[in-house]
């Protein structure tokens, strides 16, 4: 399913967090919002999903205009704020957003001792949530975002607090489900990440500045370092995604 963001423009009472922004994510790549803390990434996230509404602009999903609630049982998302029940064990927190998909129980066991096998919890899935460290609620956020096998996820700065091991694992993860057609959205603002990822789109104070696939972007740095484009005057946009 590719997304499509519009001429998209929010503000929040006087101050403006996007400005005008129009990009396209293809079915099956992995997309990239890269910026620092405060540039709209995560707005604009929460406007794609229908959590929130533009000002200006719109969002279409296989060409259906978002929001649409059957859109959002095909979508996953794991927010930058773990949305988890703290007294509940990581396999009950997983069987609860399950059931918000209304996936059997045979569907449920599969998926959820794969998604914890991907986020190395299995061992640690009976333990209540409330007893995890920061990185272990992290990873438990994107297993309950994975549980339903989503054709779209979002997931917003996922690989925050998790050791280098498991973010590899989790990045082999991602490129295997675009691999099966699923549509995947990142945001970050670790540079290092956007290399695992097929596009992107740079943005400074809710403007994108930059955007293409991530080997154009980088051709056009004088040292092939992605960063040195927020840096730049006059950027080429490449047109490979509009």
């Amino acid at each position: 399913m590719n997304i499509e963001v519009k001429q998209v423009s929010k503000s929040f009472q006087k101050h403006q967090v996007l400005k005008d922004i129009t990009i396209t994510m293809d079915t099956g790549r992995i997309f990239c919002l890269l910026g620092a803390s405060g540039s709209g990434k995560t707005t604009l996230l929460r406007i794609i999903m229908g959590a929130i509404t533009p000002d200006i602009g719109e969002i279409r999903i296989k060409d259906q205009k978002v929001p649409d609630r059957k859109l959002l049982g095909t979508i996953g998302f794991m927010p930058q704020n773990d949305a988890l029940y703290e007294e509940l064990s990581a396999w009950d927190n997983l069987k609860f957003f399950a059931g918000l998909q209304k996936l059997d129980r045979k569907q449920f066991n599969q998926n959820a001792e794969e998604v914890l096998k991907v986020v190395g919890l299995t061992t640690d899935k009976n333990k209540l949530v409330r007893n995890y460290s920061g990185g272990m609620k992290k990873r438990i956020s994107l297993a309950a975002a994975l549980i339903h096998k989503p054709q779209i996820l979002l997931l917003d700065e996922p690989t925050v607090g998790v050791d280098p091991v498991l973010r590899k694992n989790i990045w082999n993860y991602l490129k295997h489900l675009k691999e099966t057609g699923t549509t995947i959205l990142v945001t970050t603002h670790v540079m290092d990440e956007v290399m695992e990822c097929d596009d992107a789109a740079l943005i400074r104070n809710g403007s994108v500045i930059a955007k293409g696939t991530v080997t154009d972007l980088v051709n056009q740095t004088p040292n092939g370092k992605i960063e040195e484009l927020f840096f730049m005057d006059n950027i080429e946009e490449k047109k490979t995604v509009v």
